[in-house]
């Protein structure tokens, strides 16, 4: 009978004269020694560790990476997830890393080392690491492996590699923790457009040549790839001297970052979003790229690095696109294919099969008809999205259509990347490079939510230090795929611009139509009632252009007959047949007569309104002022015509351009004007700047003079304050500025209000002190106290004094700023207004003689005067001048 060796139970000691200790699982530390075996069917224990000693207390709070996983008693276990568990005053919090979202929370006041076990709200966890607060705070975690290089080491682990074995034990998990991770977009970081077999490699003594010389001193040549295929050689890509020679410094430095970023040089992803301000030139840095891209490759004998591009573009910019091929390459060097309406029933397989063409412009919606036609061929290379804030969602169709070309080289050319809100920005984000903030869910939790909340009034210390780090760190991770520059790198280039905000006061008749609206049983319904609000704010917006505005239903948002046979009886009929009661008109009417006649320049007017276009129209007839006009009824193939003839005639032949904001509110360079007035506001602050772009652009020879109209006190004085929130979110993100808070929620519910105090409600939420004298001064808190002792001792002062004596008006006034600035809280208001100078237009028009100071800060003889007429309706003004 065959006798196999005596082999010891396992729970037998070995001998103690062996040297070898028995296979043991891995300590946590030096002296590691558990308090029991245990058992897989247990629940998870925590395990003290004799260095628990030396950890030191809970200063701060105390952060982990951790494995986490639902108790079960199955016998193969895996880990469902990563996870953060945070620590805080002996009370712990455990975050899904994917999703942001709270799994579990309890009491736990002992310190964790990597290694420990514990059970929290049902889930079994396994510390992984220590994570700093900074880490934690900038919630790098939470945005996947592909964001950083300082992540633990299983964040990005597939749950493949942490399979655990029951008679293992789960200390042995950790071994997988060893594994190179799998990043979350699987990409090569450079690709070899040819196979290696195709070409044999080129002999050592060979060297490549690249297709223009890079010696020149004002050559531009592109950053070489660090790592390089097998059997080929690294070659100098060089941008044609044709298109360099035209390239400023600032777009010589975006044509490098964009090649890097579609070249997967800068971060896990081949995106790229060009946010310069309007007028940069992202035109010709994107054409210089395309023509760079479709000629050359960084690895010697390889086709290019692009065969297709695809343009997309607003309808009313395909001919714009167009027009800047052939302005910088010509006819003959490059096969441009336009689609439009004009020529829809063009072939797409000549673009997609043929070889003559190499670039498709088309717009977003004539994409969403031929989407399917461009998958065929050997596909898009690369996709330009122009004025690509129009992807506001993710469902958005035409993102939908871009994202059915499976083209992994996706840039985003837009002035306003953030318009309204972070989910936006991620939404674009995400669409150039897919997956690199991690989930939407977890994005909104850890990031949208934690910045948006640290920039109200009433934030806690701990909302504002997790609001900056979050804020920091998104900045960082975008910076390294978006280009942003703004106006101020011109100022060398064009001519400086001035930016006045007019505050106009209401007509009487005006005022009273306004106070009637608000008044009527319909308005108090509306509070209740999200639908019939939006219907009831288009109504006081045309009563801010004019009353009589009510009586048109033309415009593009159409009130319903049945609420305007409700409140139109609320207003006189003479008000209703006349523009007479319009403020924002009265004053128009006088800015150009007085531009007219004292000076040679044109003017830009835009509105949102097809109406209010129509009632301009018809003060310029009056006036006999000749005009040309671009609104949504404009065919596509007239409106370049018409910008040109506009921007070559002289003023006695078209002095004024109507431009509806909507329709040509973007793309189009109207140089021929250097004077632009918005005669109505958007809830969207990308719709003005967009607009007030128009006329300071390349080519502009003239200073600039930009006029934007409000009624103070109504629903335009709101719009105003809530596009300078959206704004500051803006500047915060995009710009890389300090974070500044914002208006609490209710006053931006406090729209259905006429505020008819002779103050002006913008520059009293300011806090600031200059009482419309001139430049801001913003109070601190030592100044604040002052002003407040100051205060008691002047209103002690009346008590002394005779009630004929009292400015009754003044004291109310007084009071009641103080009481707006007591609901904004102690930190500081709308940062963006302070670097605008304030002027009460009565003190302007009071005093006999305007100082020096004044004149040169407002920067504007013709608004001067305008303001300064005694019958005028300007109450308030702000300026701004980058002179």
């Amino acid at each position: 009978m065959f006798k196999k060796p005596f082999r010891p139970p396992s729970f037998v000691r070995p001998d103690a004269h062996s040297s070898a200790p028995p296979q043991k699982k891995r300590r946590t530390s030096s002296g590691a020694v558990p308090e029991r075996v245990r058992d897989d069917t247990d629940p998870a224990l925590l395990l003290t560790n004799a260095a628990h000693a030396s950890v030191p207390a809970d200063q701060g709070g105390r952060y982990y990476t951790v494995l986490w996983r639902k108790c079960t008693t199955k016998k193969n276990k895996t880990w469902d997830g990563d996870g953060v568990l945070a620590i805080t005053n002996g009370y712990a919090v455990l975050l899904d890393s994917d999703t942001g979202k709270e799994l579990g929370k309890g009491a736990c006041a002992r310190p964790l080392l990597p290694g420990s076990t514990l059970s929290l709200g049902g889930k079994e966890l396994e510390i992984d690491s220590v994570m700093s607060k900074e880490d934690y705070l900038s919630g790098r975690f939470f945005l996947g492996s592909t964001t950083t290089n300082s992540a633990p080491p299983s964040a990005g682990m597939s749950k493949a590699y942490r399979t655990v074995s029951a008679s293992s034990g789960s200390r042995n998990a950790n071994v997988a923790c060893d594994v190179p991770r799998k990043p979350a977009i699987a990409r090569k970081q450079f690709k070899t457009p040819v196979l290696n077999s195709a070409v044999p490699p080129k002999s050592s003594s060979s060297v490549p040549q690249p297709r223009h010389d890079p010696s020149p001193p004002n050559a531009l040549v592109m950053k070489r790839p660090t790592l390089c295929p097998k059997g080929k050689q690294i070659v100098d890509v060089v941008v044609d001297p044709i298109l360099t020679r035209h390239l400023r410094d600032h777009q010589r430095e975006g044509v490098r970052f964009l090649y890097e970023c579609v070249m997967g040089m800068r971060c896990e992803g081949e995106g790229a979003i060009m946010a310069d301000e309007m007028g940069l030139g992202k035109t010709l840095q994107t054409i210089t790229l395309l023509w760079t891209l479709l000629k050359q490759n960084p690895y010697s004998e390889s086709q290019p690095v692009v065969t297709k591009a695809l343009i997309v573009c607003p309808a009313g910019l395909v001919e714009n696109w167009r027009r800047e091929f052939r302005k910088w390459l010509g006819n003959e060097r490059i096969g441009v294919f336009v689609l439009d309406k004009s020529n829809k029933d063009k072939k797409i397989t000549n673009f997609t099969m043929g070889k003559a063409y190499n670039v498709m412009i088309v717009g977003y919606e004539m994409l969403r008809v031929v989407q399917d036609e461009l998958k065929k061929g050997a596909g898009v290379d690369i996709v330009i999205a122009d004025e690509g804030h129009r992807l506001k969602t993710a469902n958005n169709k035409a993102m939908l259509a871009i994202q059915s070309l499976n083209t992994e080289r996706r840039i985003i050319l837009s002035g306003t990347p953030l318009q309204n809100d972070l989910s936006e920005f991620y939404t674009a984000i995400d669409f150039v490079n897919p997956g690199l903030l991690g989930k939407r869910s977890a994005f909104k939790r850890e990031f949208e939510n934690p910045i948006l909340r640290s920039r109200q009034p009433g934030a806690s210390e701990a909302e504002l230090e997790k609001g900056e780090a979050r804020w920091k760190e998104l900045v960082s991770l975008t910076s390294q795929f978006m280009i942003r520059r703004t106006a101020d790198v011109l100022s060398k280039y064009l001519p400086p611009k001035t930016e006045h905000i007019v505050f106009c006061t209401p007509t009487v008749a005006q005022a009273s139509a306004y106070r009637n609206v608000l008044s009527s049983p319909i308005f108090r319904m509306a509070y209740g009632n999200n639908d019939m609000a939006l219907q009831l704010i288009t109504v006081l917006k045309k009563l801010c252009n004019s009353p009589s505005l009510l009586k048109s239903s033309k415009d593009g948002d159409e009130t319903p007959s049945e609420l305007l046979q409700n409140l139109v009886p609320l207003i006189p009929a003479n008000v209703l047949s006349s523009h007479a009661s319009s403020t924002k008109l009265r004053v128009l009417d006088s800015l150009l007569h007085k531009i007219y006649t004292t000076t040679k320049e044109k003017v830009v007017i835009v509105s949102n309104y097809t109406a209010t276009l129509n009632m301009i129209e018809r003060l310029l007839t009056s006036l006999s002022y000749t005009f040309l006009r671009l609104d949504g009824s404009t065919p596509a193939a007239k409106r370049q015509p018409l910008v040109e003839k506009f921007n070559r005639s002289d003023p006695k032949s078209s002095f004024a351009f109507l431009l509806s904001a909507k329709s040509g509110g973007v793309g189009l360079n109207l140089i021929g004007a250097s004077r632009i007035v918005l005669f109505d506001l958007d809830w969207n602050p990308a719709t003005d700047l967009q607009a007030m772009a128009r006329i300071h652009r390349d080519g502009q020879k003239l200073p600039c003079k930009i006029y934007r109209f409000l009624v103070q006190g109504a629903l335009d004085e709101k719009i105003f304050q809530r596009q300078i929130v959206k704004m500051g979110l803006a500047n915060a993100v995009v710009d890389h500025k300090a974070s500044a808070a914002g208006f609490s929620q209710e006053e931006l519910r406090d729209l259905f209000r006429l505020d008819e105090r002779g103050s002006c409600q913008t520059h009293d939420l300011l806090g600031c002190t200059c009482e419309g004298r001139g430049m801001p001064e913003m109070e601190t808190a030592g100044e604040e106290e002052v002003e407040d002792c100051e205060g008691e001792e002047h209103e002690a002062l009346f008590w002394l004094q005779k009630a004929s004596q009292v400015d009754m008006e003044a004291q109310e006034m007084r009071l009641e700023r103080r009481r707006m600035q007591g609901r904004q809280g102690e930190q500081p208001r709308l940062r963006m207004l302070k670097e605008y100078a304030h002027f009460d237009a009565r003190l302007l028009r009071d005093a006999e003689d305007l100082d020096d100071e004044v004149v040169a800060l407002v920067d504007d003889d013709v608004l001067l005067e305008v303001v300064r007429e005694q019958d005028s309706r300007v109450g308030y003004l702000m300026t701004k001048s980058s002179s």
